[in-house]
């Protein structure tokens, strides 16, 4: 029974962190991913659909991205998503391929970046907190149903707090490496 509360906890700060990574994968940083477009939902005939459905997307350049839809008819709804898009990009229509050049980030504008990465580290944290308060209770549960001794509940706990510390540092990593793609010119 313990075990299984451990492996639940690891399985669900994994989630957590990859969560995380997801996240922070969205974020702009100084060149040129797919990754940043995967948010945007394009107006296709009354449905919002993910621009990866409607299009290639690839990177031909450190500091640009070409997005070709499949359908030449849904250029102009590809070109005002990413018009409306909150990532400050301003594409260009070439044919039936637009492109979008990713300009330098500005040094204001890295420490915005850097802020939001900061704020989502730290929900991430007080999400693997959440996920530790929820062991915990198991554990007691557990010892108060009589399934376990007490001395396994706190070998247990301690195992807790350790997988805990461990993941609460995987997030400091996950984030220091994020501000270093930022602040990489």
């Amino acid at each position: 029974m313990i075990d299984d509360i451990l492996k639940e906890l690891r399985d669900s700060i994994g989630k957590t962190h990859e969560s995380l990574k997801r996240d922070l994968s969205k974020l702009r940083t100084g060149r040129a991913h797919a990754g940043m477009l995967d948010g945007i939902r394009v107006d296709y005939y009354g449905t919002p659909t993910p621009l990866n459905q409607l299009a290639s997307v690839s990177v031909p350049e450190p500091r640009m991205i070409a997005v070709r839809p499949w359908d030449k008819g849904a250029v102009k709804q590809v070109d005002k998503a990413l018009r409306e898009s909150d990532l400050g990009i301003n594409p260009r229509v070439d044919g039936d391929l637009i492109r979008i050049p990713i300009p330098q980030l500005t040094e204001e504008r890295r420490k915005e970046l850097v802020k939001i990465t900061r704020k989502m580290s730290e929900e991430c944290k007080v999400g693997v907190r959440k996920h530790r308060h929820d062991a915990l209770d198991m554990l007691a549960t557990v010892q108060s149903d009589g399934a376990a001794s007490e001395d396994e509940c706190d070998r247990a706990r301690k195992k807790v707090e350790e997988t805990v510390a461990e993941a609460v540092k995987k997030v400091d990593e996950i984030q220091q490496h994020k501000e270093k793609d930022i602040f990489e010119i």
